[in-house]
């Protein structure tokens, strides 16, 4: 449900609930059941790659049939939650998300297979409906939703993703079986992650690389390599800590020539210094094998450069792990070091020779901090302006 910008042949995708490897032909996609769908997105975006042919015929879309629901209810408590202000504002996304996961944990949430069997989704859909009304109508004083119109809705939904609903995990396993490559693709960063993140400031499930498992169910031993997507400088959307931020010139240059908006949210990132403190952290809690460092060519042109190696307070210093204690958090301040940056153009270059001297030093000094090496490094938005270093599906 985070929106990932695909740049591919100078034209620019969004996709929410897709996996990026839908624009290559003859790949089987599958959304596995960590995700909650809602299905209204899902046909928009599926039609909308349709539309621009960039859906290849011999390429498969499958959805697990145990992926859990965003039903309407869900949106308007989200949306209701953050509006009226209980409780800390968290900067959702209003879709819906959280209110889905809840019910999932819940043990009363719908899921594919559900929605594909008319008597079981309408008895869980009546349970919940009722029970939404009564929160949203008692607590916020909003209007009821119509179950029946909502059932008619999803009625329609159920045929349209009829044919692509399976059992992803059973497919998979028979995948790897015939020694067939499978890519795991993530969607939020670890700092998001609901238990290793920085709570509450969240989003509501796992986004660690061990959810790549639960999320499609495919055992922690098929499991060869785990990369790391990192940004060669820090950002963040809505509400949270984020102690290298720039209010400055520098912060909003970067989230100017970085093109920092949200795929999803259309909100402007926060953006900062390259904090070496979250990176191992989440090199830690993931297993991560190797960085793939992307938007190098955006930090072109500032003539110093500043990473974030730890953070200290009252006389102790944090280097290793983020403080989960978000009043201790608030209490440090980053500890910086400088490097001069450069000025050249760096777009063209395709082997890491070719790279300014400046820039390598920056690249060596984020590889000895973060205790791992990078695979790739991308020095522009075009799918070919990437060094690649170490090719992880390589035998």
């Amino acid at each position: 449900n985070a929106g990932h910008t695909l740049v591919v042949e100078g034209k620019q995708t969004i996709l929410h609930l897709i996996p990026s490897g839908i624009l290559h032909a003859g790949k089987l996609c599958i959304i596995g059941n960590g995700v909650v769908v809602d299905p209204a997105v899902l046909i928009e975006e599926m039609d909308g790659l349709r539309d621009r042919g960039l859906l290849p015929a011999n390429t498969q879309l499958l959805i697990s049939e145990k992926a859990h629901l965003i039903m309407p209810y869900h949106r308007r408590i989200d949306i209701a939650r953050e509006s009226h202000g209980l409780g800390k504002k968290i900067g959702t996304t209003g879709r819906g998300i959280g209110p889905a996961y809840e019910d999932k944990i819940e043990r009363v949430g719908i899921r594919l297979c559900d929605l594909l069997d008319e008597e079981v989704f309408q008895e869980k859909l009546s349970r919940n409906v009722e029970e939404k009304n009564f929160y949203l109508t008692k607590l916020f004083a909003e209007e009821p939703v119509d179950g029946e119109a909502v059932y008619q809705e999803y009625r329609t939904y159920a045929e349209r993703l009829r044919p692509y609903v399976a059992d992803c995990s059973l497919l998979m396993q028979r995948e790897i079986d015939k020694g067939k490559k499978i890519l795991f693709e993530g969607a939020q960063g670890t700092h998001l992650d609901i238990d290793h993140g920085t709570f509450p400031y969240v989003t509501s499930s796992n986004t660690v690389a061990a959810n790549a498992c639960c999320g499609t169910g495919v055992g922690p031993s098929s499991v060869q390599a785990v990369i790391g997507i990192c940004k060669a400088y820090t950002t963040r959307v809505g509400e949270g800590p984020f102690l290298a931020e720039l209010m400055d010139a520098t912060g909003a240059r970067l989230q100017q020539v970085g093109q920092e908006v949200g795929a999803t949210t259309g909100r402007k990132r926060r953006c900062g210094w390259l904090d070496m403190v979250m990176v191992r952290h989440a090199v830690r809690v993931s297993g991560i094998t190797g960085i793939a460092l992307t938007k190098l060519d955006v930090l072109t042109g500032i003539e110093k450069l500043k990473i974030c190696t730890g953070y200290r307070t009252e006389g102790e210093e944090f280097t290793e792990s983020v403080p989960a204690n978000l009043r201790v958090l608030s209490r440090c301040q980053p500890v910086y070091e400088e490097m001069d940056g450069w000025t050249e153009d760096i777009r063209g270059a395709r082997r890491i020779e070719e790279l300014p001297r400046n820039t390598r030093r920056y690249i060596e000094r984020l590889e000895t901090l973060a205790g791992a090496r990078l695979v790739l490094i991308s020095v522009g938005p075009g799918r070919n302006e990437t060094i690649v270093l170490n090719n992880p599906f390589k035998d």
